[in-house]
């Protein structure tokens, strides 16, 4: 059964491929020119392939509905955390609050490139090398200035061994060693 009304001889000869294509590339559904038109389904397609259009997926049309300067501006967010922060797919997908599958797609369209997963290993070890020399560095300012490698290890709740560690990594020159108990007596050899 025909939910849509009859057509009068002549009316579906006005609607055009090319009326169509122009609806359907404008974002109307084949649904939505099937109603407005009253022509059946099929005709629809049939005129819409006369007319060499490329047809959607339903998520496609879902995404091209969506306003179109929010999603430019996740997708830009989303290339600057991967990129720039080294953010996995996952994550991405977490902040877009979406799959993984979605979250790459917005990628790629801000114009990013998805890496392997050696990249992002490489990428997030060079990160903490990074980090953990500029701690380094602040270490060893801060020994220079007269702190004492158990205060530093305090403060930044490391070992004393990963303080010494890191300013030894820092070229930090040590001050000697002071022995702070009572004076020893050497022993005698025999």
């Amino acid at each position: 059964m025909n939910p849509h009304p009859p057509l009068t001889p002549g009316t579906s000869e006005a609607v055009t491929p090319e009326a169509l294509r122009e609806q359907y590339e404008a974002g109307a559904t084949v649904d939505e020119l099937v109603a407005a038109s009253g022509l059946s389904y099929g005709t629809v397609l049939n005129r819409l392939h006369d007319a060499g259009t490329v047809m959607r997926t339903s998520w496609q049309t879902r995404r091209m509905r969506q306003n179109p300067q929010a999603r430019r501006r996740l997708a830009a967010h989303l290339r600057t955390l991967y990129e720039e922060h080294g953010a996995t797919l996952t994550e991405l997908a977490t902040a877009a609050e979406g799959t993984r599958r979605a979250a790459r797609r917005l990628l790629i369209e801000a114009g990013g490139s998805v890496r392997t997963t050696q990249q992002t290993l490489r990428m997030r070890a060079a990160a903490r090398a990074a980090d953990r020399q500029k701690l380094a560095l602040s270490l060893r300012a801060r020994y220079e200035a007269g702190a004492t490698v158990p205060d530093l290890a305090k403060e930044c709740n490391y070992s004393v061994a990963t303080v010494y560690r890191l300013l030894h990594q820092a070229d930090t020159r040590m001050r000697p060693k002071h022995n702070h108990g009572p004076a020893r007596t050497p022993r005698k050899r025999s």
